[in-house]
């Protein structure tokens, strides 16, 4: 991975924002429509905020894609991961030619994956916007995770580390509100884009941060996976960056 630590947070939202919409900008130069995959929470406020500032994207040629969601949430709950790119960056942006969300609220959870993975398998993805657990994990996969399957969509369940993020964040009033099954992009499918774009702010990632960075690839680290792509950034600041050999001086 290609690493780039930025001042603050402000900073490093910027940054990769800039860096992705480059990278559309360039896909729909060359071809009649990109596709992108943004991923949610608050790791992503600052990238997000920016993304829609970025100028000189035909979105009307532009098709979204849902990294995760929870099992069960409703479409409009505080928490889901549709309401927040609903309000976060689809009503700040022109209509994209798709947005393709997960419905954590269908009858089957093996046809909506069904129904995912045909979608998917339709686009060629440009650009991959994410972050990193606390656990080091990769959109929903959690440790250990899966490297080997090869679907786009998966069911997976949520490790305690996970839900106690989620609920530490604030997105919940309990941990027991969180729930424990979430459709989740697959490993191998985040990897499966032209260019990866790891948002990584904040102290409480600096461990996951050096483990994907500088660890072995192993599927207690699921984000290790991709020091095996060719084109992957991760932006951090100088917190996140702490526990790095070349990290910052003067933080804890």
């Amino acid at each position: 991975m290609k690493v780039e630590i930025l001042q603050d947070k402000l900073a490093l939202g910027k940054r990769a924002a800039s860096a992705g919409a480059s990278a559309l900008r360039q896909a729909l130069a060359e071809k009649s429509a990109a596709s992108v995959i943004v991923a949610t929470g608050a790791s992503q406020f600052e990238m997000i905020d920016a993304l829609i500032q970025e100028r000189g994207i035909e979105w009307s040629r532009v098709t979204i894609f849902h990294l995760d969601e929870y099992v069960g949430l409703p479409p409009d709950h505080p928490a889901g991961f549709r309401n927040y790119l609903q309000k976060r960056l689809l009503a700040h942006l022109p209509m994209p030619k798709a947005f393709v969300a997960i419905d954590g609220t269908a009858t089957s959870m093996a046809d909506e994956i069904t129904r995912l993975n045909t979608l998917i398998g339709m686009h060629d993805i440009d650009v991959c916007f994410a972050g990193i657990g606390e656990n080091c994990h990769l959109a929903f996969n959690d440790p250990p995770a899966d490297f080997e399957t090869r679907s786009p969509y998966i069911l997976v369940q949520l490790d305690e580390a996970c839900r106690r993020q989620q609920w530490s964040e604030g997105w919940f009033s309990s941990p027991e509100d969180v729930p424990r099954r979430a459709i989740t992009m697959s490993v191998q499918q985040i990897a499966k884009s032209g260019k990866i774009i790891l948002s990584v702010p904040d102290r409480r990632k600096a461990a996951a941060v050096k483990a994907a960075i500088e660890g072995a690839m192993t599927k207690e680290m699921p984000a290790s996976f991709l020091q095996t792509h060719t084109d992957c950034t991760i932006y951090l600041d100088p917190p996140s960056a702490s526990l790095l050999r070349h990290a910052p001086r003067g933080w804890p």
